[in-house]
């Protein structure tokens, strides 16, 4: 019927009307191109995201380098042709190469090389790492010049198909086909989408199947070139880490593959899941000690057996058989401690919730209570006007000592809070501040809650965990240590603590008070230091704080040995080892002093910082190295490759705000490198050696750093939440072999604070434990990382605790 009407009037209508028609038709083509134009020209082809699959173990997960990633991204896909060095450089904030360490130097990294770091800088496929992001994805939209170039190209397209009569149907399944794409990009336009749709149902007409199937090629290859365009932005790097992608899940177009979705499925359930469904459940400790239990320290049943306690038996380690494998739990109203160097001067008073030693200290500026806040005045028993004036003035005494050129590595003995050594880092010098757990309530706690180094041990009847010959300055301010006492064997135990050289530093009543028993300590003191041949080197008085110090140096050479009227104290025998310090019992003998060239402690080691790089001199290149190079290639390999770990990887690549981070142990130290490639930190490592590793302890002290030695089968002789940040290489897998690997994961979390990170690095198969491990606890996994059945793992501590309590027997009062 429509047809035949038409005919009639083309027929007899005058030739105005057939004018008007005419333009009638051309004025509908123009709008049905004008609609194809618009639509086209709205889409955008979406980026695709690229998951890795949780099967696969060469993945790194990452909750925290969010912002860094993200901005990486838009940078890249907003700079064009610039996007592949962009990544190129981004990706190398993951680098961890090794440099040329052996197998069991290189953990993880043994594959690197020196040249790595070229390849790098001119390839991104050499790039040491992989990300995965756990996050929504952001848009990532064309630029507008691509936008315009797809909407020529589709317009010229559709203008071989003018003259269909099917536009209409033909624009709805292209809306439909760029919203089901935009939806997934999440980068659709509505208000140009819903004016597109308007024009196309009152200007469209039928469906040509033919050019819906050509435009859908074409998106397609229009979606392939934008993917291949756009991939140097990718989070991914190639080259070295590009065999971790083979088996990577991606999406295509509106369909997820069944891996992405499985794996969303079970991380979604993981995060829901009741804590014991991994297998781990976890009880509080429930102790008399509480929040600040101890176990080595706390051996009430232990400590009650004792035949005597006369030379502080009951302040030494005493550790039970079966370590407990329970978490301390917090103290009430615990918060995210104060950061350094604020800290120093004040902490949250929850956060260590005693007043003890603020009423019987405070008058000496201590501590002392501030309303929410325990506050620290920077004075101490003998500068009661503050630290730093009785520092200068030790200084000003003897200019030899040079603090934090000469002197760096210091031994605070009986430290109270550790003000000495808070304000020792202020002139470069760091110390070990060393306090029992006794009636000064939680003194080393409040020290390690300022940011200052500090550990929990007495002079008693065993020495001291520390070589000997290693620290610069022994030093004592009232710490109320009977020196003089049975032979002077607790003085001896410092002589073999202090380098060839070193000076002790005594301020205490006896030199400059006349009270009888003052008198009687000071005769026996000048009578043993003499003997033990020490130098008086000053004894002055300070008028502001109104108190003595006398400063003793110890001899360099065995002339004066050799040269007393009697062996007393004696010297001890040459089978007598003065680096033997686990569970040693002490003795009252005094050991040679080293005067060969080669060996250690015939020589003053070099000014700081310049020690800390070099080679020790009496590491010889006849000696073999911990990893098989001779000695001194091998401290050099090994800091070369921790400098390469930390600065690109661990500073830029785990997202840690290192600005939070001060109290920081490296568990398993083996020549200090991870410490010394932080020295420029404003932190402080306590360099671990296990007692069954390699003694490398004196090379760590040689370098102006310093340590401990521990046997990680018993717990440390720390305070609960302690560390910022623990670092763990390869020491889970050797604890897995002798000892309770689930007792160490407790110990773990005690001196870790609630917010701190661990970084630890081992087998794949430890990592995969370890993760499973501390989710269990409530932990956030932050990154995990592996290739070539070595890994790495970064977890965070959380506030959890959980809600039932085991009670430990042997720690009840």
């Amino acid at each position: 019927m429509a047809l035949g009407k038409y005919s009639r009037v083309d027929g007899r209508k005058s030739s105005s009307l057939g004018y008007c028609s005419t333009v009638t038709i051309v004025v509908f083509v123009a709008l049905c191109f004008v609609g194809v134009w618009m639509m086209t020209s709205s889409s955008v082809v979406p980026v695709q995201n690229t998951d890795v699959s949780k099967e696969n173990k060469n993945e790194v997960k990452t909750n925290d380098v969010e912002n860094n990633v993200d901005t990486s991204n838009e940078s890249g896909n907003n700079s064009g042709d610039d996007s592949g060095a962009t990544d190129a450089g981004k990706s190398k904030q993951f680098e961890d190469n090794p440099g040329d360490l052996p197998d069991d130097a290189t953990k993880s990294d043994n594959d690197g090389g020196s040249n790595n770091e070229e390849t790098n800088n001119s390839q991104p496929k050499d790039s040491e790492k992989v990300i995965e992001e756990k996050r929504e994805d952001k848009p990532e939209e064309k630029s507008a010049e691509e936008t315009k170039e797809d909407g020529r190209e589709d317009n010229k397209d559709d203008g071989s198909n003018k003259e269909s009569d099917n536009e209409d149907e033909n624009q709805e399944n292209k809306e439909s086909e760029t919203d089901n794409k935009d939806s997934e990009a999440g980068e659709t336009d509505e208000s140009k989408s819903d004016d597109n749709e308007k024009n196309s149902e009152e200007n469209s007409g039928g469906n040509n199947d033919k050019e819906n199937e050509d435009d859908e090629k074409k998106d397609e290859s229009d979606q392939d070139s934008v993917e291949k365009k756009d991939k140097p932005s990718e989070v991914f790097p190639s080259g070295a880490q590009s065999d971790l992608l083979n088996e990577s899940a991606t999406q295509n177009g509106s369909f997820p593959t069944q891996s992405t979705e499985s794996k969303n499925e079970k991380e979604a359930q993981n995060l829901s899941q009741p804590e014991n469904q991994n297998g781990y459940s976890w009880k509080l400790c429930n102790t008399t000690a509480g929040p600040d239990y101890i176990p080595c320290l706390d051996n009430l049943l232990a400590i009650r057996k004792l035949p005597s306690t006369k030379h502080y038996e009951h302040r030494e380690r005493h550790c039970p058989e079966n370590p407990p494998i329970c978490l301390v739990p917090l103290p009430e109203g615990y918060r995210r401690p104060i950061e350094w160097p604020i800290s120093r001067e004040k902490i949250w008073y929850h956060n260590v919730p005693h007043t003890k030693l603020a009423e019987i200290k405070g008058h000496q500026n201590w501590v002392k209570v501030n309303g929410e806040y325990l506050t620290f005045p920077g004075g101490g028993t003998q500068f009661k006007h503050g630290a730093l004036h009785y520092i200068d003035f030790i200084q000003q005494s003897v200019p030899d000592i040079a603090w934090g050129k000469h002197s760096r590595v210091i031994l605070d003995v009986g430290c109270g809070v550790a003000s000495f050594g808070g304000f020792l880092f202020e002139r470069d010098s760091l110390t070990m501040s060393l306090a029992p757990k006794d009636e000064h309530e939680a003194q080393v706690q409040f020290a390690l809650e300022r940011g200052i180094p500090a550990i929990s041990a007495v002079m008693g009847t065993k020495r001291l965990p520390y070589p000997g010959r290693v620290f610069d300055i022994v030093h004592c301010a009232r710490c109320r240590v009977p020196w003089h006492i049975e032979g002077g064997k607790l003085l001896l135990e410092l002589n073999r603590l202090l380098r060839p050289g070193g000076f002790f530093i005594w301020s205490a009543t006896p030199i400059y008070q006349k009270l009888p028993e003052d008198v009687e300590i000071w005769e026996a003191m000048k009578k043993l230091t003499k003997a033990m041949c020490w130098e008086e080197v000053s004894i002055t008085k300070d008028t502001v704080n109104g108190v003595g110090v006398a400063v003793y140096r110890k001899p360099t050479s065995n002339e004066c040995y050799e040269q007393r009227p009697s062996n007393d104290p004696p010297l001890c025998k040459n089978s007598d080892d003065a680096n033997a310090a686990w569970n040693v019992p002490l003795q009252a003998c005094m050991h040679k002093v080293p005067v060969a060239p080669s060996d250690r402690g015939s020589q003053w080691p070099e000014q700081w910082p310049a020690r800390v790089e070099k080679p020790p001199y009496w590491l010889l290149s006849s000696q073999v190295g911990v990893y098989g190079k001779p000695a001194p290639e091998d401290f050099a390999t090994d800091f070369e490759h921790w400098k390469r770990v930390v600065s690109k990887s661990y500073q830029n690549g785990l997202g840690i705000n290192w600005s939070t981070v001060r109290n920081v142990m490296d568990m398993r130290s083996v020549y200090g490198g991870f410490a010394a490639a932080m020295k420029e930190m404003n932190l402080w490592v306590m360099n671990v050696v296990s007692v069954d590793a390699p003694d490398t302890l004196p090379v760590i002290y040689e370098r102006g750093l310093f340590g401990i030695y521990h046997n990680w089968c018993e717990s440390f002789s720390t305070y609960p939440r302690s560390y910022d940040l623990l670092h763990a290489d390869h020491l889970f897998s050797k604890i897995k072999k002798r000892c309770n690997f689930m007792a160490l994961v407790a110990e773990v979390d005690r001196i870790l604070r609630p917010e701190g990170k661990i970084i630890v690095r081992d087998t794949v198969e430890i990592i995969t434990e370890l993760e499973n491990i501390f989710k269990s606890m409530q932990w956030n996994i932050r990154m995990t990382y592996s290739k070539d059945q070595e890994g790495l793992l970064c977890a965070q501590k959380t506030m959890w605790r959980p809600k039932e309590a085991e009670m430990v027997q042997y720690v009840i009062a």
